[in-house]
């Protein structure tokens, strides 16, 4: 199910540095992935169109409850991985622990980080991706789906029946 594409980050950094000696483009994302919908796969998809290889960054179980909440993820990160894994336009996946990407992007050093737009051009990542020379790359709305709705309306519909 694609697990020989869930690297740790010491791997993905040595990787990194083979891949960007034979000029290959390294493109990055990053975000929990908990509940995959058609949201996040038409990002990936964008992403990957940007360059030659597409790293995603996954937010570890941890790092989910550190910046949403104690009862997030719903998916473990063993499986949220598993499933960005098993993705064709996804080459590799590394989690991280920490709460913002950084880490992640550092030992990547990507040439395009892809963001979603509603984070703008000031995003977090911005001053790392400026110092490493890298590009950021917005990716307008794609759908109307997220996690967060996605539970709302399970909810509110088992909410119905009870």
């Amino acid at each position: 199910m694609g697990v020989e594409k869930i690297k740790t980050r010491e791997e993905i950094k040595e990787l990194c540095v083979k891949l960007k000696a034979v000029g290959l483009t390294i493109v990055t994302t990053n975000g929990s992935y908990d509940i995959l919908h058609a949201g996040h796969v038409r990002m990936l998809e964008e992403a990957k169109k940007q360059g030659d290889i597409l790293i995603v960054g996954l937010n570890s179980d941890k790092s989910v409850q550190a910046y949403k909440n104690k009862d997030r993820p719903i998916i473990p990160e063993q499986y949220r991985a598993e499933l960005l894994a098993a993705l064709e336009c996804v080459d590799y996946v590394t989690l991280f622990d920490e709460t913002v990407p950084m880490e992640f992007i550092k030992s990547v050093v990507p040439d395009i980080h892809v963001n979603y737009a509603g984070y703008g051009g000031d995003c977090v990542e911005k001053p790392l991706l400026d110092e490493i020379g890298a590009k950021l790359h917005l990716v307008g709305d794609l759908c109307d789906f997220s996690t967060t709705k996605i539970v709302d309306k399970i909810i509110k519909i088992y909410s119905k029946q009870n």
